[in-house]
């Protein structure tokens, strides 16, 4: 089977990317409170469920829904592999919130994008011109900078902090077998037939663990976040997805290492609104050099285009 090569189209793949690094950026909100209600396997439960009926229905009124001539031409191990890994990106995710904080979550899971971005490099052949090199030398060191007080609790973090960062970081990792399973996947498939597979399949394998008859019990407040939680699934999932088919996993993982500050913006935006239900991030001025650092370093990955490459 050959690699997967994009459609060429930059721009819409840039668009795309940035809708992802919108809708992660507030996901975590939501999270924190849904979690307050409910366990780790039935919010990701509920939310690849809620994903996966959504998209069928979507495909069904459109008469998208996969065939299965298709099916069989994709590679079962590459479709396995994107399920498996996803959905366990999902819970160690979740399981590292509860056991550290929503910053730390977002801080380790950046991982993510940097291990997909140097995967795509040796897998599917991307170069990096020397803009692109310096890029990741700039947002690598942004990142450092913009962390660097939040990082300071975990050398003198008691076992569980330490244990939940442990799972974030294989959570990083896993999601980026995902993403790169993925890609290879849109040779064959569309990005939709890919994920409405991919959402069916984790909803199964979390339909053991889940508790569905907590949600009788939930607030309008906890639903809310709940069914927030289950469309962005399937919004920025969809997103990412197809901004895989029309760009580099390594340019679409630059831009996705924007999440954070996204996070940020959003947490001090709703601890103004309702400071009860979030406390408000403490930025210092090395976390704003950090941050500009960051964004320099993305915008260069993104738009250093390798001379080979046509407009």
């Amino acid at each position: 089977m050959g690699l997967h090569q994009t459609s060429g189209r930059w721009r819409l793949g840039l668009a795309l990317s940035l809708v992802t690094v919108f809708l992660w950026g507030i996901l975590p909100i939501s999270l924190i409170v849904a979690l307050q209600a409910l366990d780790v396997y039935t919010v990701t439960w509920f939310r690849f469920c809620m994903a996966f009926g959504l998209l069928f229905a979507y495909l069904a009124s459109r008469k998208q829904l996969p065939e299965l001539q298709k099916l069989r031409e994709a590679s079962l191990g590459l479709i396995v592999s994107a399920t498996v890994f996803l959905g366990l990106n999902y819970l160690l995710f979740l399981q590292g919130l509860v056991l550290t904080s929503a910053t730390t979550a977002e801080v380790v899971i950046q991982l993510a994008p940097i291990l997909l971005s140097l995967g795509a490099l040796v897998i599917f052949k991307e170069r990096y011109t020397l803009p692109q090199w310096l890029g990741l030398g700039v947002l690598s060191l942004g990142f450092a900078l913009y962390f660097h007080e939040q990082l300071k609790p975990v050398v003198n973090a008691p076992n569980n902090y330490l244990l939940g960062n442990g799972l974030l970081i294989l959570g990083a990792a896993v999601w980026a077998i995902y993403a790169l399973a993925q890609k290879q996947l849109l040779q064959k498939l569309p990005s939709a037939t890919i994920m409405l597979i991919v959402y069916g399949g984790c909803g199964l394998l979390f339909t053991p663990l889940a508790k569905p008859q907590m949600l009788l019990t939930l607030s309008p407040l906890h639903w809310g976040m709940l069914l927030f939680c289950g469309l962005n699934t399937l919004l920025a999932y969809g997103a990412f997805a197809e901004a895989l088919d029309h760009w580099e996993a390594s340019r679409v993982s630059a831009i996705i290492a924007l999440t954070p500050l996204v996070t940020l913006v959003a947490v001090w935006a709703v601890s103004l609104l309702t400071p009860t239900l979030i406390e408000p991030e403490n930025l210092t001025l090395l976390g704003i050099v950090g941050a500009l650092l960051v964004v320099a370093g993305s915008v260069a990955i993104a738009i250093g285009k390798n001379k080979l490459e046509s407009a």
